[in-house]
């Protein structure tokens, strides 16, 4: 089996370390725990070369998706800004620290020049990456200490409202259309992603909030994990006219390996085959177009399918698109090479 490098939409990892309670989650994520889906060992082993590594703040006791086989789990309230900048710094400080104590082979990355020449040297490429905004002020003061520490991409809410936005909820089966869209700190936020050249994620954003930074966003439109809304009705599927946007902007949509996102019935079920994921990606790059679809697996964060397992079940996934008479060439555009080319168009 031929490994090809992955470059990765998005991940947890973080998330998960934050809430061990027992072990050093930085040596355990750099000698492995074999604990979720990722550590180093194992992302080595299945060809994961780096990616978005998100730090989401979540709220005490909220029930996330995939933690049962709800579809529509109850979400918690808007998220108070001291709560949620205190979790995102030592999230943040976590991240920092596996760069420190990796003796080099992992890296905090800020260029794409910098991904290119971590995959050519075998270093672990990451990008400081926030999942929803609630450890960001309306006035941008600790997004500008949070871009000197590294960040360099950011979703303007996950699926509960704040101060920017309203969330798309974890609704099945449904649309996008789930409410209103951005504020106008909101859009104060785009335009001053724009400006210092951030990554703006799409994924979480609702249907009208997706449009409302569509009009707004001088970049192109990114969403770092989502599937296709005509295979799997679920809220955080994108249609195919937000797909075509996508492409129009030389955009860019990750495929979500979460089971809930990916099933015709919208179960958080393991026993999930690789077929429906290649399923989408046809779609995707029907609609898309295959310079503008790559991989965001939300390892981590979210049920996935059992025949991936983990960060070495990546190349299964390789072989189920070769079986699929996908050529080399264009395994490589999903696996990393679409998001090296988004990221260099974005950071400039």
């Amino acid at each position: 089996m031929i490994t090809v490098p992955v470059f990765d939409g998005h991940n947890d990892v973080l998330l998960r370390l934050w809430l061990k309670t027992e072990g050093d989650p930085v040596s355990d994520f750099l000698n492995g725990d074999g604990l979720g889906h990722l550590d180093m060992p194992r992302m080595k082993k299945g060809g994961f070369a780096g990616g978005f590594f998100a730090i989401f703040a979540p709220a005490d006791g909220e029930d996330l998706p995939g933690d049962d086989d709800e579809v529509n789990p109850p979400l918690a309230g808007q998220l108070a800004l001291p709560s949620a900048l205190r979790k995102t710094l030592e999230m943040a400080a976590l991240l920092l620290r596996i760069e420190r104590g990796s003796q080099g082979k992992f890296k905090v990355c800020r260029t794409a020049g910098e991904i290119r020449d971590c995959l050519a040297k075998g270093v672990m490429a990451a990008i400081f990456h926030i999942e929803g905004a609630e450890a960001i002020d309306a006035d941008f003061k600790t997004l500008d200490v949070l871009y000197e520490s590294g960040l360099r991409s950011i979703g303007p809410v996950w699926s509960r409202t704040n101060i920017f936005g309203h969330g798309v909820p974890f609704r099945f089966p449904s649309t996008g259309d789930t409410g209103d869209g951005l504020t106008e700190a909101g859009k104060d936020l785009i335009r001053y992603c724009n400006e210092r050249h951030l990554l703006i994620d799409l994924s979480h954003l609702n249907e009208k909030g997706f449009w409302d930074a569509a009009k707004l966003s001088k970049a192109p439109l990114v969403a770092t994990h989502s599937n296709a809304l005509a295979i799997c009705s679920s809220s955080r599927n994108l249609s195919d006219d937000q797909l075509k946007a996508i492409r129009d902007s030389g955009g860019m949509v990750g495929l979500n390996f979460a089971s809930g996102f990916l099933r015709e019935d919208g179960r958080w079920r393991t026993d999930t085959q690789l077929d429906i994921m290649v399923r989408h990606l046809d779609h995707l790059i029907k609609v898309a177009g295959e310079n503008c679809v790559a991989l965001g697996s939300d390892f981590d964060g979210a049920r996935i399918p059992a025949a991936i397992g983990d960060a070495t079940g990546l190349p299964n996934l390789i072989e189920a698109l070769r079986e699929r008479q996908y050529g080399e060439k264009l395994i490589a555009k999903i696996a990393h090479e679409n998001w090296l080319s988004v990221l260099e168009r974005t950071w400039g």
